[in-house]
C-alpha cells in the first residue's frame, strides 16, 4: 500500500489496538510513524478480506522471537501473517498454514558501506555483487537483503539466524543451506517483485510442493483498504 492521502490517517490508526497504536507513538520520525500504521491497517485489512472478520477485531500472540502470529476465531484454519514496511510502501503478505515472509526496501536509500555485504553475507552472495558491475550493486545488494529477511522472517527467527548461513543465487533465484542449518531448498518458494519504481519486494514461503502454488498480488489504496469492515 502506498501514497496514502492525509484524511485516511486517522481512519487506518483507528484500525489498531491500543498496543499497536502505543508502538506507532514510539516511532522518533513521522515517517516511521506512518508507514508502521499503514502496514498494520494493511495486514487487518488482509486479514478482514480473506475471513470477513472485522479488521479491529483480530488478537495477535508474540512469540519467543517477536514475531506476531494472527489468533483466528475458533474452528477456523491456521492463517499466517507478515508484514514490512519503509519509506513509501507497507506490504503484508498471507497464508493458511504455511510460513510466509514479506520485505521490502526503498531503492532511494544510501548505498550502504562496501564492507556490510562481507560482514553478514554467505561468501557466494559476496562473489556474486563483486562481479557485478558498480552501477548494479546497490540494487543487487537490496534484492540479496530483502530475500534473505523474508527468509528469516518466514522461519520466525528474525536476525537470531547467522544470514550468513544460508547463501542466495539471483539468476536463477534459488537458495543454499550451510550444514549447520537443516532446511531444504526444495521446500521453498522465493519472489523478487518491483511494486513501484522506487521499491524492491522479496517473498518467502514454505510449502511441500512450491510449484503448486499460486502467489496473487495487488496494490490496494487506502479507500479499498478502508472499505472492510
Amino acid at each position: 500500500m502506498s501514497k496514502v492521502a492525509s484524511p485516511h490517517w486517522p481512519a487506518l490508526l483507528a484500525r489498531l489496538d491500543q498496543a499497536e497504536r502505543d508502538r506507532a507513538q514510539r516511532f522518533h520520525f513521522d515517517h516511521d510513524r506512518l508507514c508502521y500504521v499503514a502496514a498494520h491497517a494493511l495486514g487487518r485489512g488482509l486479514l478482514a478480506a480473506w475471513t470477513g472478520v472485522a479488521a479491529g477485531g483480530w488478537g495477535f500472540t508474540v512469540d519467543a522471537f517477536g514475531k506476531p502470529e494472527a489468533v483466528p476465531p475458533a474452528g477456523m484454519r491456521r492463517l499466517r501473517l507478515n508484514l514490512s514496511h519503509t519509506r513509501g510502501l507497507a506490504a503484508a503478505a498471507l497464508t493458511e498454514e504455511h510460513d510466509v515472509g514479506v520485505d521490502v526496501e526503498w531503492l532511494g536509500r544510501r548505498p550502504v558501506e562496501d564492507g556490510l555485504a562481507q560482514r553478514f553475507f554467505a561468501p557466494a552472495e559476496c562473489a556474486q555483487l563483486v562481479a557485478l558491475p558498480p552501477e548494479a550493486r546497490h540494487h543487487a545488494f537490496l534484492d540479496f537483503w530483502t530475500l534473505k529477511e523474508a527468509y528469516v522472517k518466514a522461519i520466525g527467527k528474525g536476525l537470531a539466524q547467522p544470514l550468513d548461513s544460508f547463501a542466495f543465487t539471483l539468476d536463477p533465484l534459488s537458495i543454499a543451506f550451510d550444514d549447520s542449518l537443516s532446511d531444504d531448498p526444495s521446500h521453498w518458494l522465493f519472489r523478487r517483485l518491483r511494486p513501484t519504481e522506487s521499491h524492491v519486494l522479496a517473498l518467502a514461503l514454505r510449502h511441500p510442493d512450491p510449484g503448486s502454488v499460486v502467489v496473487e498480488t495487488r496494490a490496494m489504496s487506502a479507500e479499498e483498504l478502508l472499505a472492510y469492515p
